[in-house]
């Protein structure tokens, strides 16, 4: 992931961050972006922070074999790993919008995209001298944030 995905066109108000290689799952984080994609900022920081307290799951659409049912979500977890990591991305994507100028009561999540990052290798010893493979996973996230149509006043 060379940059950003998402090219923002002349005369748009976006603003965007993104964090690279971060040692969550991907899967996952594909997961928890869906659910955000679209929600105005504040809802969506809440929604992280009630995840970290275990009070709201974040639905599972796509990986959820095995997933527990939760209430009014359906088969979802709570991703704590991800929440805490992406709360510091919102923080960020928050400061860039001020500094562009934009209200930053009216921003919403325009684009929410994960993607595979680069895979940590590293192997662990066995017996009689042989090593197995104990790769990690890391994902590259990117979020942009515009203001609403409606929010001019």
């Amino acid at each position: 992931m060379r940059g950003y995905t998402y090219q923002a066109k002349a005369g748009d108000s976006v603003a965007r961050a993104r964090a690279i290689e971060l040692p969550v799952s991907p899967k996952k984080t594909y997961e928890v972006m869906n659910a955000l994609r679209g929600m105005s900022l504040e809802r969506a920081r809440t929604i992280l922070e009630d995840v970290l307290a275990e009070k709201r799951a974040i639905p599972f659409r796509r990986y959820n074999q095995e997933t527990a049912h939760h209430k009014g979500t359906g088969p979802g977890r709570f991703p704590k790993k991800i929440a805490k990591h992406l709360l510091q991305l919102l923080a960020n994507a928050e400061s860039n919008a001020e500094y562009e100028g934009l209200d930053t009561d009216q921003l919403y999540i325009k684009v929410a995209s994960c993607a595979r990052g680069k895979i940590q290798r590293a192997s662990m010893p066995r017996a009689h001298g042989r090593a197995t493979p104990w790769n990690e996973q890391t994902t590259n996230v990117e979020i942009v944030v515009a203001e609403r149509e409606g929010a001019k006043a």
